[in-house]
């Protein structure tokens, strides 16, 4: 595990050392976790709250060792709450953008250490294609957020960051995103390893969405991306997903005008391989 976002954690709660008991970044929302909380024999508690009094993270101590589930992702339950009233426990309080940077950044760390990177396949060029691409496409960030739908190792993580987005990446293979970790292309606390047909689960909005080559798409997969394209427009204003294939780009587009979004077509004659068709889509 990540020492340094241990103790990050650890002196958000103002403790020595915590450990979370949910196995991974993705697992977050599961009540498994809650339950497993309100079992646990404890003579201690820590609850942390956010600007708006809202649970982040229930802490437990048992035996001299403290242990902690995430509530910015699930809800905890009035069991839960009662337990830690019957502890008498201490209330602390943080912003909620800082714990969740805090716990990606967790995650992420420990995925680091544990996953083998993917073989280098970027081609130095395609930093600067896509480059031109968000800028015309997408703009200057100006601090606007921005999701990197199906990261990959992060090149439009990358750009986006120098266009001054406030960025969002993920990716569901662990392979992938420590290369992006290892070359500096993703960040810690701005990365999550999930299941994007999942995304409403973990984030709310976004002002802009990227995803970068969706696809290869075809009949027998079709309903998982249309599944992806779907959580991607839903969260954000607008989005800007490139494909292969023109059939790929019909086929989003088609998804988005069934979702009430406007989307249109573009051909991006800068790369002959990657990014070749543009689908556009604005609420």
């Amino acid at each position: 595990m990540g020492l340094e976002e241990m103790q990050r954690i650890a002196e958000i709660l103002g403790l020595a050392e915590v450990h979370l008991i949910e196995p991974s970044f993705a697992l977050l929302p599961d009540t498994t976790f809650t339950a497993i909380l309100e079992e646990y024999e404890g003579s201690q508690a820590r609850l942390l709250i956010d600007q708006n009094s809202d649970p982040l993270c229930m802490a437990v101590c048992s035996k001299d060792t403290w242990i902690a589930g995430c509530f910015h992702l699930r809800t905890p339950t009035s069991a839960l709450i009662g337990r830690f009233e019957d502890l008498g426990g201490d209330i602390f309080q943080e912003e909620r953008d800082i714990w969740e940077a805090a716990v990606r950044g967790y995650y992420s760390r420990e995925l680091a250490q544990n996953s083998i990177p993917a073989l280098e396949d970027l081609n130095p060029s395609r930093i600067l294609l896509v480059d031109s691409l968000v800028r015309e496409i997408l703009g200057e960030g100006e601090g606007r957020s921005c999701l990197d739908c199906g990261c990959g190792s992060g090149v439009g993580s990358l750009v986006l960051r120098e266009r001054g987005y406030q960025t969002l990446s993920c990716d569901n293979d662990p392979s992938l995103i420590s290369l992006g970790f290892a070359r500096g292309r993703l960040v810690f606390e701005e990365t999550m390893l999930i299941d994007a047909s999942l995304l409403h689960h973990y984030i709310d909005h976004c002002d802009t969405g990227l995803g970068l080559m969706f696809g290869e798409i075809h009949d027998f997969n079709a309903g998982m991306w249309e599944h992806i394209t779907g959580e991607l427009i839903t969260l954000t204003d607008r989005s800007l997903i490139t494909t292969g294939t023109e059939q790929e780009a019909s086929r989003i587009r088609a998804w988005a005008h069934e979702s009430g979004a406007d989307a249109e077509i573009i051909e991006n004659t800068r790369d002959p391989i990657y990014d070749r068709w543009i689908c556009r889509i604005s609420h």
